[in-house]
């Protein structure tokens, strides 16, 4: 079952988003957040993937019922959001509408869905487990010492919007922090796991969906 839901965010607003359940309606489950192109086709298909193994899925609509249909308009809307809202609110809002019914809630993003997912380790006590595709939180952003939930970050060499060396400084940070956290590097550029954009990499998709898969196997339904 799929469908467009209304949910509360902490703050007494309203939010939306996509929502699929499985055969269990008492599954663990997983917020998936968006890339910044909006709530559309892809990002749907992406959380069925999740709903398909299992998962109860909240998409959030971060952009209200816009998409992006080009980079410029893409970037425009990104730069536009508040992160910081749409972590603690919107993304808060979605932890604590899956956690009425069940256990375990994880969150995963991609670009700057993949900040907010490390966003969400960071500032939301609803958080399980956290998967970040591609994407690290500015250091204004907070402080990735407060994570204390597993965490898992998939990095891609040839990332010209998040540079390897981003990433870098990020894991060590983490270490230093000693957050659990694990972290996979690709011969791949940024956004390698759309398959509906350019920068479309099968074989890097396939091995960080595997392992993204495993993760949340452990630590949401172990």
């Amino acid at each position: 079952m799929s469908e467009h839901i209304e949910y509360k965010r902490p703050d007494g607003g309203s939010a939306s988003g996509f929502y699929a359940e499985p055969a269990n309606a008492n599954a663990p489950g997983i917020v998936v957040i968006q890339e910044w192109w909006g709530l559309n086709d892809q990002i749907k298909r992406v959380g069925q993937q999740w709903t398909d193994a299992g998962y109860r899925v909240l998409v959030p609509d971060l952009y209200h019922g816009d998409k992006a249909l080009d980079e410029k308009e893409a970037e425009h809307k990104m730069n536009e959001l508040d992160f910081g809202d749409a972590a603690t609110q919107d993304i808060r809002g979605a932890l604590q509408y899956l956690k009425a019914d069940s256990d375990k809630v994880g969150v995963i993003g991609f670009c700057m869905g993949g900040v907010l997912a490390v966003l969400s380790a960071m500032h939301n006590d609803e958080t399980d487990a956290a998967v970040s595709w591609y994407g690290i939180p500015p250091d204004e952003a907070g402080d990735p010492s407060s994570i204390t939930v597993p965490l898992q970050c998939h990095f891609a060499e040839q990332d010209t919007f998040f540079p390897i060396d981003q990433a870098d400084a990020f894991e060590d940070k983490l270490k230093a922090a000693n957050v659990p956290y694990e972290a996979y590097r690709y011969d791949a550029p940024h956004a390698f796991g759309n398959e509906d954009w350019d920068y479309y990499d099968p074989q890097a998709s396939k091995a960080a969906w595997e392992r993204s898969m495993s993760f949340f196997e452990k630590h949401l339904k172990g």
